[in-house]
């Protein structure tokens, strides 16, 4: 009788096992890594070297561009910094002949990077930061757990990066150091759902 119940427990635990699906987190993208992406919101600092009259420093405007002397409207919503310098340069290069025209453009403010909690935390809402945000910050941010949150049930929605996906979370799993690789730093966008 206590062999049965032995194989029984052994087959329950071979078939619950984690609820978790199998994710592959490490093909989701990490910002801190790439370039920053300018959005609407962020205030940038474009300077031409030996002509100030080209300074330009603007809110990116919700249609995603900026206007700079000569240029006209600059679409910088969805670009980087370098890609952005790349373009200036080019369509300046028609008005200004030697090659002292070195454009420089920075990123004053960041104002875009905008992610929301929402479910079973204490004070849930979209929250912005001026640096990139994990998911165990993101629950700090929220006030942390309602005492009725589902710690094992989390998930980020995704629509950025890649086709929409829901990516799961088991929170106790993450902060016990068990699945690291679950403390994903959240993109422009993503929502945070605790059930």
């Amino acid at each position: 009788m206590a062999g049965a119940l032995i194989a029984l427990a052994a087959a329950l635990a071979a078939c619950g096992g984690s609820t978790l699906p199998a994710y592959d987190y490490a093909k989701e993208p990490d910002p801190r890594k790439s370039e920053y992406v300018i959005g609407v919101g962020d205030r940038i600092v474009i300077t031409v070297w030996r002509n100030p009259d080209l300074a330009t420093e603007a809110t990116v405007r919700p249609d995603g561009t900026v206007t700079m002397p000569l240029v006209g409207d600059l679409k910088t919503s969805g670009r980087t910094p370098s890609s952005i310098r790349d373009e200036i340069g080019k369509k300046l290069a028609v008005y200004i002949t030697d090659k002292s025209a070195v454009v420089t453009v920075a990123v004053s403010e960041v104002n875009s990077y905008r992610f929301t909690v929402s479910g079973e935390v204490v004070q849930p809402g979209v929250f912005t930061s001026a640096g990139y945000v994990t998911v165990a910050d993101a629950v700090a941010m929220a006030g942390g757990f309602t005492r009725y949150a589902k710690k094992d049930e989390i998930f980020i929605m995704r629509t950025t990066g890649g086709p929409p996906r829901k990516i799961p979370v088991d929170f106790d799993l993450l902060v016990g150091g068990k699945r690291p690789e679950m403390n994903l730093v959240l993109l422009t966008g993503d929502r945070l759902y605790v059930p």
